[in-house]
Formats: structure tokens, sequence, C-alpha cells
């Protein structure tokens, strides 16, 4: 049994630095608890890529600081039950957890049931997506594909194939459309 428990957790450890992704959990980064939650599917088709428009941070106390600043908007202005996004990914290059694996967000409407919401905090019509956050994104996307949270053939969309907006930004909005998994 103990030996059992000793490779899940080394499986476990393997993945996590195949995929090179550490996400910073909602009570590391001092997020408030959702005041409810829906079960988003697994293996879902479809990948949503967004950005906060808000403020862009470099460090870690800078990001902590927006995620709190948007989860506060999200529920106590918008309603939400939570921060809308799955994850975020900040200007530092680290993954935060905002809804998390298997809770449905509330990113893009329609879409929400049938994808997983990835935002970037800033605003990146004039902020510049950095070699780092690409990483950390394309390691979540991995992620949830090992997880079977999305299946292996998603397509990945901006946000304003979805919706009606500019979002996820054009500097965003360029880099993407040459991922593998985007779709026209």
């Amino acid at each position: 049994m103990a030996s059992k428990a000793l490779i899940v957790l080394a499986v476990l450890l393997c993945a996590q630095a195949v995929f090179g992704v550490t996400i910073i959990t909602k009570s590391q980064w001092g997020g408030r608890s959702a005041t409810s939650k829906s079960t988003l599917a697994s293996s879902l088709s479809y990948a949503v890529i967004h950005h906060t428009a808000g403020n862009y941070c470099t460090t870690r106390s800078a990001c902590e600081t927006q995620l709190r600043n948007i989860q506060s908007y999200h529920m106590d202005s918008l309603g939400w039950a939570d921060i809308g996004y799955n994850f975020l990914i900040g200007g530092d290059g680290n993954v935060y957890e905002g809804r998390g694996w298997n809770v449905m967000g509330a990113h893009a409407t329609n879409w929400n049931s049938k994808s997983i919401g990835i935002s970037f905090l800033g605003n990146y019509n004039s902020d510049k997506i950095t070699s780092a956050q690409i990483t950390a994104a394309k390691g979540l996307l991995s992620d949830a594909v090992a997880r079977g949270q999305i299946i292996s053939g998603y397509t990945l969309y901006g946000h304003r194939q979805v919706g009606s907006t500019e979002c996820p930004g054009t500097n965003i909005w360029n880099e993407i459309r040459t991922w593998s998994n985007w779709k026209a």
C-alpha cells in the first residue's frame, strides 16, 4: 500500500516537472472561497484564452493583489460565485488558480460548460506576452490534457472568437494563432 502511494507521488511529481507548471493555489494568493460551484465535465473539447484588460504585474506580490482585485470585482460587483476564470497567468510567469480544475467558470457566455478559461493578467492590446507566460500557458494546457480536463485534440479559441470582444488583446491574439490547437 505504501509503495503504491510512493508511485502515485512520483508520477505526480514527474508530471509537474514535464509540464513545468506550478500552480499557486487560491489560498496561497489570498483568494476567497467560492459562494457556490458547478462541476465542469471532463474530456472537454475547448479552451478559451482571455486577458483581464487590467493592470499588468511582474512580481508575485503584485499579481496576487491583482487577483484579489479581480475576484472582488467579479464577486462583489458582478455577483458571480467566484473569480470567472479557471486559471490566470501573471507577467511573473506564474500560473494562479482561479476556479481550478473541474469547476465551471464564468468566462465566456455559452462556452462556460464546454471549455476551460485561461486568462492573462494585464491588457494585451498594449502589454507584451513574455516567453515565460507562453511556456506557462502551454504547460497548463498540456496538464489539462494529461488530467483529462480537455481532450488531446481540443480546439483553442481566443475569447473574441466566441464573444463580442477584443479579448484576449491583440498581442496574445497574434501569439495564440500560431499554436497548434488554435482554430480559425
